[in-house]
């Protein structure tokens, strides 16, 4: 069985665009708050998802932010360590000088 030029054309190019559709899937999603890329990539086979996009890339451009030397911090709250209060940053920075360390030092 042998099959016409136009119609391996038309093939590759619905191929084309499902790969570039998934593509711009996976950018939307990991735009989104991380609860809601997690959800999606819970329903995502990971070879797929690894094997058919470059996701490194991808991630690395989502995820860049948009922060540049003497912007300041975006407000955010967090619970403290013994879970006794939670405690926002804006409500912090008019007191004293405030230094974030992600990590461990023991």
């Amino acid at each position: 069985m042998r099959v016409s030029k136009p119609v391996l054309l038309r093939i590759l190019v619905v191929v084309v665009i499902l790969h570039a559709g998934f593509i711009a899937f996976l950018w939307w999603a990991m735009r989104q708050p991380p609860e809601i890329f997690a959800g999606v990539m819970t329903r995502l086979p990971a070879p797929v998802v690894f094997v058919l996009a470059p996701f490194d890339t991808l991630w690395t451009q989502a995820r860049a932010g948009s922060l540049r030397a003497g912007d300041p911090a975006p407000d955010f709250v967090l619970m403290k360590l013994d879970h006794s209060e939670r405690i926002q940053l804006s409500s912090m920075t008019s007191h004293q000088p405030v230094v974030l360390v992600f990590g461990s030092y023991t």
